[in-house]
């Protein structure tokens, strides 16, 4: 009996770790194997790649590692993929701040752009030099999945994160006219005739 409940106990304990299937993760990523994907590492991040304004922000990094080529003893560049999660303060401004980041990137040599919908998840496709990235915006968070000498990134992983983090990105994002960004609130206050204020301006 003890040993059932210690198992329930430690199955809560991971599910809560990688936030349960539709929740986000505590600490932003999974850290938890994904189908044949191992999970490795797990890091917080200072920068942020992706800034939006009047918004703080916090990364987090996960590592996944190919169990079958663990076990042969051999891990190349293609057997590993990165997983970065970025974490608002708010939603505000972040889906507008990833498409004026992706645009800024299509316009750069070297670099392709692509637009799609991949295992449900509507996201930007991004292959540069020796590197391959998708990214996708949800609900107060980036997500970002690839890494260095990839072609792709596996389904498990997708479908994992898009799960837990569905995607904001619209159809056409990437040529149709960008969101309006939001006009900060002017704080006003009440006029007092025994405490006036100076008119600067």
């Amino acid at each position: 009996m003890r040993r059932l409940i210690t198992s329930c106990v430690v199955s809560l304990v991971l599910l809560s770790a990688c936030g349960g299937p539709g929740k986000p993760p505590v600490r932003g990523v999974i850290e938890g194997d994904v189908d044949g994907w191992g999970f490795r590492r797990y890091q917080q991040v200072l920068d942020v790649e992706v800034w939006v304004k009047k918004n703080e922000a916090r990364a987090h990094t996960a590592s996944y590692a190919r169990i079958s080529s663990e076990k042969k003893g051999r891990i190349d560049s293609g057997d590993v993929v990165n997983a970065f999660v970025t974490r608002y303060k708010s939603d505000e401004g972040v889906t507008r701040a990833l498409v004026v980041f992706v645009r800024r990137l299509a316009q750069q040599s070297g670099y392709q752009v692509i637009e799609r919908k991949v295992s449900g998840v509507r996201l930007f496709e991004i292959a540069g030099p020796g590197e391959y990235w998708l990214f996708w915006a949800s609900k107060g968070h980036l997500v970002k999945l690839g890494g260095p000498g990839r072609t792709s990134v596996p389904d498990a992983l997708i479908e994992a994160y898009g799960e837990r983090y569905p995607s904001l990105v619209k159809s056409g994002s990437l040529e149709g006219p960008l969101e309006q960004e939001e006009e900060p609130e002017i704080e006003t206050e009440e006029y007092d005739p025994n405490n006036p204020r100076p008119e600067w301006q």
